[in-house]
């Protein structure tokens, strides 16, 4: 199995400029725990991002996405072995990777490679 088969092809961005407000909104309204940043290089945030704003007494709506997100994000192809991807999150101690072609075209989650195992 592929990550193709399993990842997320409806992607939910954010601004870089946006604030971390906004992102939490999104996440919430799609029920998911990450976002794709749109900037010259991709970036991610994730729920994590948004506790460690709450953490660290930061204001949602005057905090950035683009003062939290992770940039230079790791990433796969869609067509590598969804246990290859797994590796590469318990490696780098993650739960999303954006999945590029030559652009982001979707993004694999834990979550999602748990449900394909089983």
């Amino acid at each position: 199995m592929t990550v193709e088969d399993v990842m997320t092809t409806d992607l939910i961005t954010v601004a870089p400029t946006a604030s971390v407000r906004v992102a939490a909104e999104m996440m919430m309204e799609a029920a998911v725990k990450a976002v794709i940043v749109t900037a010259v290089e991709p970036g991610i945030i994730t729920s994590t991002d948004l506790i460690e704003v709450v953490a660290k007494g930061l204001s949602p709506t005057s905090t950035s996405v683009e003062a939290v997100m992770t940039p230079r994000v790791e990433t796969v192809t869609p067509a590598i072995p969804v246990t290859e991807a797994a590796a590469m999150m318990e490696t780098f101690g993650i739960s999303h990777l954006p999945v590029c072609s030559d652009d982001i075209v979707g993004m694999i989650s834990a979550t999602d490679v748990t449900a394909s195992m089983g």
